[in-house]
Formats: C-alpha cells, structure tokens, sequence
C-alpha cells in the first residue's frame, strides 16, 4: 500500500512538472516609444520556433507553452526598429509580463510616407486615399517582369491595363474607369510623360529601379494641374542608404525576352551615388500562329545615374540622367524579319530617344519649415516607319517647380509656383497634316491641412494656371479625415479638374499616326469634377490573423470630352468635342490580411463609365468588373510561395452594347533564397487565356490590315526563370 501511494505521488508530481512545462506563459505589450501609444498588430515570436502571436489593440500579445530553458523573444512591427531579449523558461512570477518599447526607424518610415502629396506625410495621416507599392514590391517584381512596372500595377484592382496596339505594344493604364490620359504619370514629382513622349510610358520603366510607386486614387489636380483627373501614380527613384548595394539580375522567359538589370547605390558623408542600368531584348513573336506578331521585337538600353550631395543635415542637393534608347518593329513577321514583298508588306519601326536631366534641392531652414526646388528637362526623339511613310518628331518638356513647407502645430501648408512647357517639332515633312505646337502653363498652388480637432483633419486647396492656348483654370479642392481611433479612418475629399487638348494622347496613339488631323481651333477643354470617399478599419482575429479593410466610392463627371471621330470614306481620324458628358462611378474594395508567414490580398472594383445626354452609351476597354487576389507565403531567408488571380468581367469593345468575353488570369511563382542568391521561377497566365481564342484578331487583306480592339492578352503563358544576386 505504501508503494502504491509513492508510486502515485511520483506520478502527480511528474504529471505536475509537465504541466506546468506546458502552461510557460509569457504576456509582452508593445507600445510607440515616443508616443506611448499601443502597437496593434506587432509580432511577438519565439527566434526559431513557430510559436509566436500578434498584438491586440492594447498592444497586448500572449504566448503559451513556450519551452523550457533560455529563449529569445523577437518583436518586431513595420516601420520600427526590432527588438530582442532573452529568458529562461519557466519564468517567476515577478517575470511573467513585460513591456517592450519600439523605436520608429527612419529608413522604413520613408518607405510608407508619400511625396506626392507634398505634404512627406506618413500614409494613415493622409486626407485621401494612397495605395504605395513599396521596395519589397519593386524588388519581387524585378524578377517576375524587369523591363516595366506595368504588371504590378495591374495587380490594383482599381487599375487596368489595356494594351492599344498590337503592333508596337503600347498600353494604356485606367483607373475609375476613365480613359489612360486622366491618369498623371510623374517620376519623382514631375509630370513628363504627357504628349508625344508618353507613347509607351510604364513599360519603359523597370521596378528595380525605384523604390515604391505612389497611386493616389481621384482628382489631385490641384497639386499638379490639368490630367490628374481619375488619379496619379507618383514613381519614386531609389535613394543611397548608410550601408553599400549592389544588386544584379539576369531573367530570361519563353515568349524570347532576354532580361539584364543591375544598381548601385553607395553613400558616405557628404556624397551619394545611385546608377541602374538595363538591357532589354525581345524578340518578336507570333503567338497565335496567324502571320502578325503578338509581341513587338524589343532591344532597349536604359542608364540612370544619380548623385547626392549632403550639404548640411539639413540641406540636399541631388541631380540625375536618365537615357534610354529603344527600337520596336511589329506587324507581319516575314516584314518584320527583313523578307517583305507585295502580300507580307505591313510593318511598323519605332526608333526612340529619351534624355532627362533632373535636379532636387531641400533645404530645412527652420523647424519643420522647408523650401524645395525641383526642376527636369526631357528631350525625346521618335522614328516611325511603315512601308511608304516615315514620322519623325521631337519633343521637349520641361518642368520647374519652387515650394515652400511648413508643418505648425494645427497646420500642415504648402504652396508654391511651377512652369510647364511642351515643344513640339516635326523633324521632316511627310504626308501627315500634323503641326508643330508650343504648349506653357504657369501655375501656382496652395494647401492648408488644419487638423481642426485631434480626430479630424481639414485639408483645403486652389490652384490656377493659365495655358498659352487654352486660358486660365481655377482648380479648388477640400478633403476630410476622421480618425475616431487607430484602427479606424474615414476620408471624404472633392476637387475640380482639367485637361487641354493635345493631339498625341493615350487615345490617338494607339491609332495609326500617318492619319491623325491636327487640332481645331475650336476645341475645349475638359473639365472634370470628383468626389471620393473610403472608409479604413484594422483589427485582428483571435491575436493572429490581422485584417485590414477599405471600402471607397468615387464618382467624375467630365464636361466637353474629346472622343475620336472618323471621316467618312477615309482612314483619317480627328478630336472633337463630344456634346456629352462623361460619367464615371463606382466602389472598390479591398482586404488585407496577414497570419503569421501568409500575406493574402482580395479586391473588387465595380465601375460604371459612362457618356450620357438623354441616352447612353458606355465607354470602350473599361471593366465593369474586376476581381484580383494574392496570397503569399514565405519562410524566412529560405523559401517564398506566391499565386494570384484576376477575373475581369463586363467589358463593352464596341458601340451597340457589344461585350468581350469574361476572362480569368492566374499566375504562380517559386523563390528559392540562399545568402545573397536568390532563383525565381514564375508563370504568368497560367491557363494561356487569349483573345484570339475568343475571335479573330487582324482582319482584311495582309497587305493592309485592321486590327480589332485589344480588351484581353494577347501574349499567352509567359514562364520565365531569373537569377538576382545581391551584395
């Protein structure tokens, strides 16, 4: 009997120490060094185990059953600097709750603080609604797509790109429904994408250049004047860092696309320099097997020096050149190929130059007031050939911008003035009618955000300008942000809107150039009015699962927009005025999530884009309807896992209520990562969706063709295998 009860003793008193070795408990609330405030959503783990929690809106995580013996406890929470420490389980009770205090890090705030609204201000305080795509996005998408960034533009669900030519490859990227050209291209804060330069625009610039893409949603005009109507996407070069980069990447698909990228950024303390350089080569392919290429023949070269000079911690000088030299053929393969005769005739040659010399100066003169200086000069030459007809023209732009910045306790101002002028030339008669024009804007803007109580914010603004064609434009704008609590925002904003006239537009320059008219003198220009509004809400599920949610509605009206005629009996097309209005309106929605190692996305936009008087008719090319979701999931320094998918739904391609065909798009990719290699294996359209699955795409005689408006791939499945390799 006395064994017995030893025996049971012993048994509790195991069954007691394991126990208690599985109820190791430890409570760690993590909160803003600076402002005391809670971190919702910081990760708390335990280093190499897979034991680890989020926090909760009291900046609160708690692990259970955490091992016996000495363990360290990493937290950590973007755009903070991480935190470790070490203890030995089981822990007192004295020991048992912490509180851990994250300091902000420089370096990783910039990457969520956005410089197109003037403002640097961080992306939660912000009036209206910004999406940024950040280093980690332009890095990835380096690998998956390195000659453009248009792909992972196309991955919002609010953005769509519509390519417009088959035979050169030029694409068109829509937002709210709305025609490319309301949509402002800036690098860097200066918009020199318009006109005769903008033929190609995002997909001649590669990700690995840039660190993040800023995407703001509705009318900032405003801020940088006529054109930025459905939105503005704000490209952000990459800057030096303390620590030296060198980063190379060899990518090679099986649509015969020959990918090399490399950059270089070092900075000591007084000088920075950044230089990326790109080769592209493409070579023409006939995917669908009918005689006409699918996608152009590429060879591009693109250089980009930088250079930064650190005058004083406050004061900041930097100059660049960006160059690029490209070629492009389309059309019939045997034409383009250099064996053309009287039936296989059709081809088209785009020879462009693109030099840009850029220059930025800050200077913080006093506490948290600033004065910045910017200006660019573009020079950009094209060289079109088709048999029987050349086009060649140059353009010029320059931009230059002074403003003044001053963050007050309750105000937030900017104001400043910028000129803008766009020369064109013809650089040899041809058969075209198209004229030499001289486009200048001068322009002068202010803004007050007034942060009236410390949940709301007021944001006010006027711009005017006056054009040398086109007169003067009164452009006010008002924006609102309510912040009940941390997790939750809502935002309301509404401005006024313009674009003049211009005879190389996303809508004319995917029309043969050989017969455009020129101008009117007639001609209006559009003016446009916005609202936008979207509500924003964080919070977590059982501590582990973060989720984001937005959910925004916009609505544009646009007065006197041009449309494309077409003269009777001929090829020749002009701008008019359309009696009509246009109107677009609609939602998007999007949720983010994140658990642990898996980052998952979902979004769905529905626009309606219409031209309404009486009767209506809805604008070509624009989805309806468009789904977009990733997931990814990585393990750490090791592995990461991607796919996602696209539905695009509703689309009218022609007038008479003509719709495409609905279409899904799927994509996978693989990352294998060692010290400082990494291979990624990738394939987009998974399923080989294309349209000329749908219908026949190049119609009429092969000597003189017609294509059919594009409304879905055309390229087929693109696998493609890169090498990145980073020092």
């Amino acid at each position: 009997m006395k064994q017995s009860v030893r025996i049971s003793v012993l048994i509790v008193f195991l069954m007691s120490g394991l126990y208690a070795r599985a109820q190791n408990r430890i409570s760690v609330t993590v909160l803003d060094s600076s402002s005391k405030d809670p971190l919702l959503g910081a990760i708390v783990r335990i280093k190499g185990t897979q034991l680890g929690a989020l926090t909760d809106e009291a900046g609160k995580a708690i692990l259970n059953a955490v091992p016996d013996g000495k363990q360290i406890l990493e937290i950590s929470y973007t755009g903070y600097l991480s935190r470790f420490f070490g203890a030995s389980f089981p822990l007192d009770s004295s020991r048992s709750s912490v509180v851990i205090m994250l300091a902000a890090l420089g370096q990783e705030l910039e990457e969520v603080t956005v410089t197109a609204t003037r403002t640097n201000s961080r992306i939660e305080d912000l009036p209206m609604k910004v999406e940024v795509l950040g280093e980690d996005d332009m890095n990835e998408e380096n690998t998956i797509k390195p000659s453009s960034i248009a792909s992972i533009l196309g991955d919002l669900s609010i953005i769509h790109i519509q390519q417009t030519s088959q035979v050169t490859g030029s694409a068109s990227v829509r937002m709210q429904g709305l025609d490319g050209k309301y949509t402002q291209l800036l690098r860097d804060g200066v918009p020199l994408y318009d006109g005769f330069s903008g033929s190609f625009g995002v997909l001649q610039i590669p990700p690995l250049d840039l660190k993040q893409v800023e995407v703001i949603k509705g009318s900032v005009s405003t801020l940088y004047g006529g054109g930025a109507i459905s939105g503005l996407i704000n490209l952000v070069s990459k800057e030096p860092t303390d620590s030296q980069q060198v980063s190379l990447t060899l990518n090679q698909s099986t649509l015969k696309e020959t990918n090399i990228n490399a950059y270089y950024a070092k900075k000591s303390k007084y000088i920075g320099l950044t230089l990326f350089t790109g080769i592209t080569n493409q070579q023409a392919v006939d995917v669908n097997k009918d005689g006409f290429s699918d996608v152009p023949e590429i060879r591009s070269g693109l250089i980009h020096p930088r250079v930064f000079f650190y005058l004083h911690p406050n004061i900041k000088l930097n100059a660049g050149l960006n160059t690029l030299l490209e070629n492009r053929a389309g059309g019939d393969m045997q034409a383009i190929n250099f064996k053309s005769d009287t039936t296989h005739a059709y081809y088209e040659r785009n020879q462009s130059t693109r030099n840009t010399l850029d220059m930025h100066f800050s200077w913080g003169f006093r506490k948290n007031q600033s004065l910045n200086v910017q200006g660019a000069s573009s020079f950009f030459d094209r060289n079109i050939e088709q048999r029987g007809f050349i086009f060649q023209g140059r353009q010029q732009s320059d931009y230059y911008e002074a403003s003044y910045h001053a963050d007050f306790k309750r105000h937030n101002i900017v104001g400043g003035l910028n000129y803008i002028d766009e020369r064109f030339r013809k650089l040899q008669s041809d058969s075209t009618l198209l004229r030499d024009y001289y486009y200048q804007t001068l322009g002068s803007f202010i803004q007050d955000g007034w942060k009236i109580l410390p949940k709301v914010l007021v944001e006010t603004g006027l711009r005017f300008d006056h054009h040398n064609i086109y007169g003067n434009f009164f452009l006010p704008r008002i924006a609102l942000l309510y912040k009940p609590k941390d997790q939750l925002s809502i935002r309301l904003s509404s401005g006024l809107g313009y674009k003049t006239p211009t005879i190389f537009s996303q809508q004319t320059l995917g029309s043969n150039i050989r017969y455009l008219l020129p101008l009117n003198n007639q001609l209006k220009a559009e003016r446009s009015i916005g609202v936008n509004m979207d509500i924003n809400y964080s919070f977590h599920i059982a501590t582990k699962l973060l989720v984001q949610l937005n959910q925004a509605f916009y609505y544009t009206q646009i007065a006197n927009p041009l449309i494309i005629e077409n003269q009777n009996q001929t090829q020749e097309v002009r701008l008019i005025n359309s009696g009509l209005l246009t109107f677009s309106k609609g939602t998007d929605t999007y949720i983010r999530m994140k658990y642990r190692a898996i980052d998952m996305y979902v979004g769905y936009n529905h626009t309606i884009a219409n031209y309404s008087s009486g009767a209506k008719d809805f604008v070509l090319f624009s989805p309806q309807d468009k789904f977009s979701s990733t997931v990814a999931y990585e393990i750490e320094h090791k592995w990461r896992f991607g796919i996602e998918n696209s539905w695009v739904g509703n689309q009218y391609i022609a007038e008479g209520g003509i719709k495409g065909r609905n279409y899904w798009f799927w994509a996978a990719m693989i990352e294998k990562k060692f010290s400082r290699v990494s291979i990624v294996l990738n394939c987009e359209n998974i399923f080989d969706v294309r349209q000329s699955r749908f219908e026949q795409i190049v119609i009429g005689p092969y000597s003189r063709p017609t294509f059919r408006g594009l409304y879905a791939p055309i390229d087929g499945r693109i696998v493609n295998l890169a090498l990145r390799i980073s020092l």
